[in-house]
């Protein structure tokens, strides 16, 4: 039998850790992160002085907001590296927070859904007509995971 779909989005709702706004730091590229997000939205300016003013930012809406500015100097592989970044940042948010790991792996085979209107790419766009990368790079990862058990 097949477990139901386990929607996620709201920090204070279950499965909010698997937002990239919850607040689990993480490190890579010899520095400190504070959020997935904050790490995610300062690659897109990665060599240029905003992807330290990204990573400074108090809160992951902020980091997110300045991601978002096209008056900002977007690297110009962004669309084609997108993915791979997502990735990186689950794999380090999710290895080396064990809690986090125990928490993806007991999802089990069920599908993982970030549930919002607010993104059809990396969410299912309220309605299930968004790609989910998000959802679908996390089961990748829990995949991956269950593999090196």
């Amino acid at each position: 039998m097949t477990p139901p779909p386990i929607r996620f989005y709201n920090l204070d709702q279950p499965y909010g850790e698997f937002s990239n706004f919850s607040r689990h730091p993480l490190e890579l590229d010899g520095q400190r992160w504070p959020t997935s997000e904050h790490y995610f939205q300062a690659q897109k300016f990665v060599g240029t002085p905003f992807a330290e003013e990204v990573r400074q930012q108090p809160r992951p809406m902020q980091a997110a907001q300045m991601g978002r500015r096209r008056d900002l100097p977007l690297r110009p592989d962004w669309e084609a590296v997108k993915d791979d970044v997502m990735r990186r940042a689950l794999h380090a948010k999710f290895t080396q927070h064990p809690e986090l790991r125990a928490l993806l792996l007991s999802t089990g085979d069920a599908e993982l859904i970030e549930h919002t209107v607010n993104d059809r790419y990396w969410a299912d766009g309220g309605d299930g007509s968004g790609r989910n990368r998000l959802g679908e790079l996390l089961m990748e990862l829990r995949a991956q995971l269950k593999d090196e058990q």
